[in-house]
């Protein structure tokens, strides 16, 4: 997943980024998401199998909200991929259809492009899969909003 574009530096820019991205959100950090591969607005996140995000004993397929959250973290992995400057941002909309269940006993591979930024909200689509993205276990589109106020509305509102 990688961009001739991008010169060696700013790919290792992204990368940092994309890093501490990953470990300022004790949730990723929890459920193991790895961050593999960036490039210019966009992000790959591995979510390993893990028995603890097992959704039913049963079939041994992992849990629906563990998709959801490494389709989040990828989707705004893939924001701050395209942003020109690191920004706070926070999720305003996810949907995510989910086509298939995982396969027992595999990991989830999740990959986001953020095609469009406008002044205040990012655009994103991502798929998460196993072994294709021609195969996918689901699908998103997400808005993401960029920046957040540092102080309250009523603050020095005197």
């Amino acid at each position: 997943m990688s961009d001739e574009r991008l010169d060696a530096e700013e790919l290792a820019r992204l990368r940092e980024l994309g890093q501490r991205f990953m470990r300022a959100v004790p949730h990723n950090n929890a459920l193991g998401l790895e961050l593999r591969a960036v490039s210019e607005g966009r992000a790959e996140i591995f979510l390993p199998y893990d028995l603890r995000l097992v959704g039913n004993p049963e079939t041994g397929v992992l849990h629906g909200g563990a998709i959801s959250a490494l389709m989040d973290a990828c989707c705004g992995a893939a924001v701050f991929q395209a942003l020109r400057k690191p920004m706070a941002i926070a999720t305003l909309d996810l949907r995510i259809d989910y086509l298939k269940p995982a396969a027992p006993g595999r990991g989830v591979i999740a990959r986001a492009h953020c095609y469009k930024v406008t002044r205040h909200v990012a655009f994103v689509r991502g798929v998460a899969f196993l072994d294709s993205e021609d195969d996918p276990i689901a699908t998103s589109a997400g808005t993401f909003m960029l920046g957040t106020r540092t102080t309250s509305r009523t603050e020095g509102a005197a």
